[in-house]
């Protein structure tokens, strides 16, 4: 399979699971508001084994604003800072090295991933909620409760999640390069 159409199929995948998942956290009030526990920030750890999780977590932030009624701004603000997180979560669990991007293994990169994608929210959401939606409270108040809601979902689910895919990751994460080693 080429590069290529691989990265494509990895972030399309990684986008309609965000976006599920935020979804599935709407129906429950999860989704948006001043407390948000979306199950789908879980998957914010993936850059950790693929590149492709940047725009696939990106887009997939963008169309889940969209489905689950955020304002404009929101779903691109929103959506910012998703990107932001996981473009430094990749960044934090690689290292460059000949030219190539190499990842850092094992538990180093576990604790790591999910704290670019926490604090790009916890910093980012909060004015989004206070300017945009004009939510009773200061942005300090909206800090920690954005925070505790990210700590929750990328922390607990997605280390959860990371010790799950760990083991796995050179088989769900093949790379083009992968295949012409012979792994």
């Amino acid at each position: 399979m080429k590069k290529n159409v691989l990265f494509l199929t990895q972030g399309a995948v990684i986008a309609a699971l965000y976006t599920v998942l935020t979804v599935i956290a709407g129906s429950l009030n999860l989704a948006n508001g001043v407390i948000q526990v979306r199950f789908s920030e879980a998957l914010t750890i993936l850059p950790a084994f693929t590149p492709a999780a940047i725009p696939g977590l990106w887009i997939g932030c963008i169309v889940s604003n969209i489905l689950t009624g955020c304002h404009p701004l929101d779903v691109i603000f929103g959506s910012l800072a998703t990107l932001i997180g996981a473009l430094l979560t990749y960044l934090l669990t690689h290292k460059r090295e000949n030219g190539k991007w190499n990842y850092i293994p094992g538990k180093k990169s576990m604790f790591i991933a999910p704290i670019p994608p926490i604090l790009s929210n916890a910093l980012i959401v909060p004015f989004i909620l206070s300017y945009v939606y004009q939510f009773e409270g200061s942005l300090w108040f909206f800090m920690i409760t954005v925070g505790a809601g990210e700590i929750i979902s990328c922390f607990v689910l997605g280390l959860a999640l990371f010790n799950a895919l760990l083991p796995a990751k050179d088989q769900i994460f093949k790379t083009h390069s992968d295949e012409k080693k012979g792994s």
